[in-house]
């Protein structure tokens, strides 16, 4: 028998009736969103009423609240930002799920007390992540639903701080943070919870080479308890309250008794809710066209049958002492789980004609309707004679009940104080280029850093762009490509993850932030200089108005095909193989004809990019108003001829041949 302690079993809730769901099916925590700021907003979610009311009940339960303030923040914004916080921590919450660093920052400064999440959408992957965001004041991380079982169990025994991982639920097909194709190309963003799930959509010949299967790690409940993993996480906010009793119900059974789901379990699993069945082969390192599935009208049908939930069944034994003594304090004493209370009330008064009797006592005390409670054990120490009003009686046991769960402590609404980040934007653009070849003459001398990929770093180039991802397992290889190529010349180096600072340090380059750090306030960017960032490109979600907004050494993609998606599971298998995806001819062509390149990224990951390139060749007077005198290029597809006509483009203020996408 495995004796390690048993994992948190996480439950989701986009609803307060999901919520008591998630209680009944024998939930440890869940999590839930409020009305603004949370990644599941197409969810009902919960007002700041439901939230006290839902976060009462479950402690009461013994149950941990974690509310979700997991989208990123504008300037604009964080002043409601902060607000959504404290009105989190007044209805009682036990933990805030963050992904905005300066959205965390700023509650770290205002709210020092509450316990910081790192969501999913911070990107984290490694332990060097881990240790950059425990500095940063949180003190649990949502690993990548990427990572495999080693790297997952090293995660946990390396990373110092709590590990969380997602077990059962829909799997994106992107890289958590790291998908902008609902933001860029269907105006709904992912990292502002409005995903419209463009991956489960059809290409143009009808395959779905985007949608994977449901995750479910069930079959692997001992290895999760035995690395140590510290919360087990269903996801689910926009599913039912029934799916969520289900699958929670079934997961506590397989943590209980520390086992392996059985193929009868499995089947149950599928039958609440799959993709024509479920993947875990991100766990299992067997990542293939296997994982692909979409939700058939089979599927749909066997979740039918699903039983509805009406409401909470469950009760909280307790476990009540009576007092009535003459010239005493009456008193009452109650507990329930591992905690007692005794609330005390004025002495009893002499009977003048008939004296209180047990059985009053008994039904009074024990009138317990619409509470979570249910009487285990009554009894009572009662002198003869005397009697209580029965207003008395009824205030002495709302007062047990009210301490047994005590309301959380009130304190005076906070103000935002911002934090701007010092020093002024990049004076000179920047690029970055696919392969070597596509860098033209003229990129020498306009310029001021020419980043290449990593793995396709030539001296040509002063700079490399370090992969989007870097599990803990290929940390060392990509160390020894950054230390070879900065003795063949590179000097700097752009990073998509304060996980990759270190590495960067190691290999005695200067860290840029890259765009894919989700850099959308003057909070999270004065963060990432202050660990040491040079300066850091913002992201490509920010409108012109924003990126005013937002001063410092931060510069914008000006130019070029943004990446919309990094994908684990590579792609190109799908829509070409593997020659064509090595020769960088694997293209996505959507419903409407819309050709989306697909690169490849080392060592088998793909990157998709936007069928569009960004333009602002003819706007740049626009850009200059908000601040934007330098800019950044990226080259993926383009032959460096092509480039040469987009630079001159740039630099004489005229338009680029063909479609584009504006800031």
């Amino acid at each position: 028998m495995n004796g390690k302690p048993l994992p948190e079993l996480l439950a989701p809730a986009g609803t307060p009736k999901a919520l008591r769901a998630a209680i009944e099916g024998g939930a440890d925590a869940v999590y839930f969103g409020g009305p603004s700021f949370n990644a599941r907003m197409r969810a009902a979610n919960f007002t700041a009423d439901t939230m006290r009311e839902s976060i009462a009940l479950c402690h009461a339960f013994g149950v941990r609240a974690y509310v979700t303030l997991n989208t990123l923040v504008t300037d604009r914004e964080m002043p409601a930002f902060l607000e959504a916080a404290y009105t989190a921590k007044e209805a009682g919450a036990d933990a805030l799920i963050v992904a905005d660093l300066g959205g965390a920052a700023a509650i770290r400064r205002h709210l020092p007390e509450l316990e910081l999440h790192a969501s999913t959408q911070a990107s984290g992957h490694s332990v060097a992540a881990a240790k950059e965001l425990k500095a940063l004041g949180f003190s649990r991380m949502v690993l990548a639903r990427e990572a495999s079982a080693a790297n997952m169990r090293h995660f946990t025994a390396h990373c110092g701080m709590e590990t969380e991982v997602f077990v059962h639920g829909a799997l994106c097909v992107s890289h958590s943070g790291q998908c902008l194709f609902s933001s860029l190309v269907g105006g709904r963003s992912g990292n502002r919870g409005e995903c419209a799930q463009p991956c489960r959509l059809p290409d143009k010949t009808g395959r779905y080479p985007l949608s994977l299967k449901d995750l479910s790690l069930a079959r692997h409940v001992p290895a999760l308890i035995d690395m140590g993993v510290h919360s087990l996480k269903i996801e689910g906010r926009l599913k039912s309250p029934e799916y969520v009793r289900d699958v929670v119900r079934i997961w506590r059974r397989l943590l209980d008794e520390r086992r392996a789901a059985s193929d009868a379990e499995m089947a149950e699993l599928a039958a609440i809710f799959s993709r024509g069945g479920f993947t875990d082969a991100y766990f299992t390192e067997q990542i293939g066209r296997g994982m692909l599935g979409v939700r058939s009208e089979a599927d749909k049908e066997e979740s039918r049958a699903t039983a509805p939930f009406t409401d909470l069944t469950r009760r909280v034994p307790l476990i009540l002492h009576f007092t009535m003594k003459q010239n005493e304090p009456i008193t009452l004493t109650a507990t329930a789980r591992d905690k007692t209370v005794t609330v005390t009330g004025e002495p009893p008064l002499v009977a003048q004609t008939a004296p209180m009797e047990l059985a009053a006592v008994r039904e009074k005390l024990c009138r317990l309707g619409g509470t979570p409670y249910e009487v285990a054990d009554f009894t009572t120490v009662l002198d003869g004679g005397l009697m209580v009003p029965v207003s008395r009686l009824n205030a002495l046991r709302r007062a047990a009940l009210e301490a047994l769960v005590p309301s959380p402590v009130q304190t005076a609404p906070v103000t935002y104080l911002p934090r701007r980040a010092q020093g002024k934007r990049p004076a000179r653009p920047t690029a970055r280029f696919a392969h070597a070849d596509g860098i033209p003459p003229a990129a020498k001398d306009y310029f001021a850093h020419i980043y290449l990929p990593l793995d396709r770093y030539a001296p040509v180039a002063d700079g490399v762009v370090l992969p989007t991802v870097i599990f803990d397992s290929e940390r060392e290889a990509v160390l020894a490509q950054l230390k070879d190529a900065a003795k063949r010349g590179a000097t700097v180096a752009l990073c998509g993850n304060v996980g990759h600072l270190s590495l960067v340090r190691e290999a005695g380059l200067v860290p840029h932030g890259d765009f894919r750090l989700n850099v959308t306030n003057s909070e999270a960017l004065a963060v990432l200089l202050d660990m040491g960032f040079a300066d850091v490109l913002l992201s490509p979600e920010l409108t012109l108005p924003q990126l005013r907004d937002l001063r410092g050494p931060a510069d914008a993609i000006v130019y070029g095909r943004i990446p919309l998606m990094t994908l684990e599971k590579c792609v190109g298998r799908e829509l070409g193989g593997c020659e064509t995806c090595r020769n960088g001819q694997t293209v996505l062509v959507d419903r409407r004809g819309e050709k989306f390149p697909v690169l490849r990224e080392a060592p088998h990951r793909s990157v998709i990019v936007n069928s569009r390139p960004t333009g602002m060749s003819d706007k740049l007077n626009e850009l200059r108003r908000t601040g934007i005198t330098g800019g950044h290029f990226i080259f993926t597809v383009e032959s460096a001829a092509e480039a040469e006509k987009i630079i001159q483009a740039y630099r004489a203020g005229t338009p680029l041949s063909g479609a584009v996408r504006r800031i």
